[in-house]
């Protein structure tokens, strides 16, 4: 039991303390810097919309006003079987230039974004969400990280906008603002292991179409190019704005889908798995696939304290007890030091409980096959 008890515990800090602290140092000793110039290669800009007549007008006259030279931008947008207001709007923007597809049943993003790329003719795809607005020259910033021959992807950075409308650098809370951080430092080292759906661009290249149940087309797309020997870079000079929301239940649906879809990245994409295949196997075995696992070692860690009785074990348990204590009372919890820290347990045990559910829907296959608009 005393093993198990420290083989758990060491896998849980070496997942969210130690590969962390590995990537700092790393990215210290070993950067490699993208060699960013600004150019001007024919962009093709690819929207998939579902029901989007709140937001899709604002959208389009935002993508239209962006200081990319006009003619060396498409904006290609994919109705994905709306039933709104959606298809009557866009379709006003065609006299503008704008290439509208749409068809009347729904067949979810994944064959949305496989239409518009089929469609595009330009050199730079760059793929955003229908209710995010774009900086103007974020298609210029993100465009000039491909003059580097090595560089196959590359995601900007979104950032919340709260309800007084304040922009908020800690996107989605302490959870997102680390991740913001890890990918920035594994774009130092190699490649980000994901983008952000609202804001990133690849090589038309290194683009084969994505199985229509995908889920995480941000994470399938940027490391499909990886596999193929390309670097995923992040570039906080990019941005795209959008609106918080304070809706628990839709975060936590978010947080779920996203972690079935990294059990299901595995299926689609088996390579990810081989040392060998994957240059970025470290990368994605310590960030991705140990988080997935991490509840498991979290419950045994538990579980073996129970029967290990000296002081410091005793000790231990208290702690464990605590954590959970704290994290259970996260939301009355003071605006402290002590009140932080109850709030940070409370992010893990969720990310943990989401990362379960994930693994149901995964493993029964409930999953939609669909996608769903996401809700900051």
């Amino acid at each position: 039991m005393k093993i198990l008890f420290w083989l758990c515990l060491l896998f849980i800090f070496y997942t969210y303390l130690g590969y962390p602290l590995i990537l700092w140092v790393w990215a210290m000793i070993r950067i490699r810097p993208v060699h960013k110039r600004y150019h001007e290669p024919f962009v093709s800009m690819v929207i998939a919309a579902f029901n989007e007549d709140k937001f899709i007008k604002q959208k389009m006259e935002n993508s239209l006003d962006s200081d990319y030279p006009k003619d060396k931008l498409e904006i290609i947008i994919v109705s994905d079987g709306s039933n709104d207001g959606t298809n009557d709007i866009i379709k006003g923007f065609q006299t503008r230039g704008v290439k509208v597809l749409s068809y009347p049943e729904r067949r979810g993003k994944p064959t949305a974004l496989n239409l518009g790329v089929a469609e595009a003719r330009g050199e730079i795809v760059f793929f955003t969400d229908a209710r995010q607005i774009l900086d103007k020259s974020s298609i210029r910033e993100l465009v000039a990280n491909f003059s580097d021959p090595q560089i196959g992807a590359v995601s900007g950075e979104l950032m919340l906008i709260s309800e007084d409308s304040n922009v908020s650098s800690e996107g989605m809370g302490l959870y997102w603002k680390i991740e913001k951080w890890m990918r920035e430092k594994e774009s130092q080292v190699h490649s980000m292991l994901g983008a952000t759906g609202a804001i990133y661009a690849i090589r038309k290249s290194i683009f084969s179409p994505i199985p229509s149940e995908t889920i995480l087309d941000d994470m399938l797309i940027p490391l499909r190019g990886i596999l193929k020997g390309y670097r995923a870079t992040f570039d906080r000079s990019a941005k795209a704005y959008d609106i918080s929301t304070k809706d628990l239940g839709e975060e936590s649906k978010r947080k779920v889908r996203t972690l079935g879809g990294n059990f299901q990245l595995i299926k689609l994409e088996p390579r990810l798995m081989n040392p060998f295949s994957n240059p970025v196997f470290f990368q994605f075995i310590s960030h991705k696939v140990f988080r997935l696992i991490v509840p498991f070692a979290m419950g045994l860690c538990f579980l073996s304290n129970l029967f290990l009785s000296s002081t410091f074990y005793i000790l231990t348990l208290i702690g464990q007890c605590l954590f959970y204590l704290g994290a259970i009372l996260a939301p009355w919890a003071p605006e402290n030091h002590f009140g932080k820290i109850m709030k940070g347990a409370k992010v893990i045990v969720e990310m943990n409980l989401a990362a379960i559910k994930g693994l149901y829907r995964f493993l029964t296959n409930s999953q939609m096959s669909v996608w769903e608009k996401a809700k900051i």
